[in-house]
């Protein structure tokens, strides 16, 4: 990799966006604390996933 594509590497918004929408998702349905942070974890999963399988191999 060059330093170019290390300073336009926007991977992190992707396992941000799962999360934060996995959060909201639940918070909507219950405020238990133990949830959210379930629901943090299966949202950067689910992040990873869609980056590595739909997002991959897209050229910007």
């Amino acid at each position: 990799m060059s330093n170019s594509e290390n300073k336009n590497n926007f991977d992190w918004v992707w396992y941000v966006m799962g999360m934060l929408a996995f959060v909201l998702a639940v918070s909507a349905v219950t405020l238990h604390i133990g949830y959210l942070f379930l629901a943090a974890i299966i949202g950067l999963i689910f992040g990873g996933v869609f980056l590595n399988t739909i997002v991959k191999g897209r050229e910007y």
